[in-house]
């Protein structure tokens, strides 16, 4: 079983540039988890996933021991705040780069391979150049396994 049978070609990709709030919109509007990051020629620069961005928006506390006084202070950034100051970040700003892909004419074991040793959703399908021709889900695997299986227990 090769990754071309099953991949998902109608990508929605992301450039470097584009703001958390465009994402954020992106998101929603296609009812997605994640997407490709790539340059002006579909080159993949790295992967982006609705938790990826959740991390960033996460409000941060901080707290400070002093010895000497035995003081603490606990300060909570609140999220509000939080978004507003981030929504104008961009994807570069949060996007993963160490990141797996594979090629269409890989065999499904690889994707299999990478999904079970990493916590991945998606896995970006590029070609030689590395430009992206496809993604491959965790969903789209086992669909595509429990779809074989059955078609060859029934024959």
């Amino acid at each position: 079983m090769k990754i071309n049978e099953f991949m998902i070609t109608d990508v929605i990709s992301v450039h470097e540039e584009t703001k958390i709030k465009q994402l954020l919109q992106i998101l929603v509007n296609n009812k997605i988890g994640g997407f490709p990051v790539v340059d002006e020629t579909d080159r993949l620069k790295g992967m982006i996933s609705d938790g990826d961005i959740i991390r960033h928006l996460q409000p941060k506390g901080r707290t400070i021991y002093d010895m000497f006084s035995l003081v603490i202070v606990n300060e909570h950034e609140d999220f509000q705040n939080k978004i507003t100051s981030c929504v104008d970040h961009q994807a570069k700003d949060i996007m993963k780069k160490n990141i797996y892909a594979v090629h269409p004419d890989d065999d499904v074991e690889k994707a299999i391979s990478i999904f079970s040793n990493h916590h991945f959703k998606k896995i970006p399908v590029v070609n030689e150049d590395k430009q992206v021709m496809g993604v491959v889900s965790r969903g789209d695997i086992i669909r595509f396994i429990s779809t074989k299986i059955i078609a060859e227990s029934t024959d």
